[in-house]
């Protein structure tokens, strides 16, 4: 008998049903196959099948091979059921779930471990584009059900059902909890979620923590949280046991992971400051993105915005933007902005008003493809011709 169980997921509620077929005997205690979830146009032959599986492997997690070649994450059923656990815990107590997000990503997967762990009937919102009509339709099952409702959804869907409002916003108000995760949420984005009643949770975490394990900044139960050079580190009982066919990869030691991402402990809270290898390096200065995004999503009519490194043949790198935007803006007075709070370095040369930003993964920007956008063999864009 083959000791992987491949689950391709189309999107379809009758594949994903198919994935909590293959998940619940390692939740009940009783392993078999290992289930390994598959997105369109992925092939199993990475994670090498003929190969024998590693101990203790319930579901083996595809990366996004934002930094290099995809990696298969070795989760255990005891991981699996630690964060789901947490996370109820932390929530309110198991619920009914929506599950509104691509299911071969990790936090898609727990979706369907939350709801088989609650013993609750899964709603699914089928592929085909995230649309406001569409998630009212899928929710209205779970909003009938008694008990606490609960959905996860990535920043750019919160962001379209803020923009659409109506039966849409209503729908997302009736949530006990929707989880907001997958890439960094605006505040303003949040905080216009709050002021609309959403009860709008953010998350923190990855394949290799078994999903969001940090929550408003806070650890779920049994996580722990340090910083080595400002490089978050993380720990606790939902942490995978290593990648496929790679035992010695050093992000994993002693009972650790080692993120790609900076961070600062505030008060205890966990502040994220965007990942080590985004950083720009412009005239010698480093200049994190994620700080000059949120300079440029809390300015007037800045919905996103994606801030990018650029080469340039005086300073090495220069800032770039593209952002979205509801109406005009005001260039000037977005880098008049962005000096004032981070200082002259971390202006952008470029701003670029663009429809959307390219996603990949769940929700996650693009950032290569943004820099693809940028480029100037590709469009022409607003220049700052000298350094602020």
């Amino acid at each position: 008998m083959a000791v992987v169980h491949p689950v391709e997921l189309d999107g379809s509620a009758a594949a994903v049903h198919a994935l909590a077929r293959a998940l619940r005997p390692h939740l009940d205690g009783h392993p078999g196959q290992v289930v390994v979830p598959l997105g369109p146009g992925e092939a199993l032959d990475a994670m090498r099948p003929d190969l024998p599986r590693e101990a203790d492997t319930a579901l083996i997690v595809r990366t996004s091979g934002s930094t290099g070649s995809a990696k298969g994450v070795l989760l255990s059923a005891a991981a699996l059921r630690a964060s789901a656990t947490a996370t109820h815990a932390r929530l309110g107590g198991p619920g009914t779930w929506l599950l509104a997000m691509p299911a071969h990503h990790i936090a898609g997967v727990q979706v369907v471990v939350r709801s088989l762990l609650a013993g609750t009937a899964l709603a699914v919102l089928p592929a085909g584009g995230f649309q406001g009509r569409r998630f009212v339709e899928a929710a209205s099952d779970v909003l009938m059900a008694e008990g606490p409702r609960y959905t996860a959804l990535v920043p750019t869907q919160l962001t379209r059902l803020l923009a659409e409002g109506g039966d849409a916003l209503a729908a997302a108000r009736s949530f006990d909890a929707v989880l907001v995760g997958g890439a960094a949420t605006n505040p303003s984005t949040l905080r216009q979620a709050r002021e609309a009643g959403i009860n709008a949770v953010t998350t923190y975490g990855m394949s290799e923590t078994a999903g969001g394990c940090v929550y408003d900044g806070s650890p779920l139960d049994g996580v722990r949280v340090r910083l080595v050079d400002d490089v978050i580190h993380l720990s606790g009982p939902a942490l995978s046991h290593g990648y496929r066919l790679d035992p010695d990869n050093p992000a994993f030691a002693d009972g650790w992971f080692r993120t790609s991402d900076l961070g600062r402990l505030v008060d205890g809270r966990l502040h994220v400051l965007g990942r080590t290898d985004d950083l720009i390096n412009t005239g010698g200065k480093k200049v994190a993105p994620s700080a000059v995004e949120r300079v440029l999503t809390a300015q007037v009519n800045v919905l996103e915005a994606c801030v990018v490194g650029l080469p340039d043949p005086e300073w090495g790198e220069q800032v770039a933007a593209a952002i979205v935007s509801s109406a005009e803006v005001d260039a000037t007075a977005l880098r008049a902005a962005v000096r004032q709070e981070l200082g002259p370095h971390a202006v952008p040369k470029q701003i670029h008003v663009v429809p959307d930003l390219p996603l990949r993964g769940p929700g996650k920007v693009d950032r290569a493809a943004v820099v693809q956008l940028l480029s100037p063999a590709r469009i022409s864009v607003e220049r700052s011709p000298t350094r602020e």
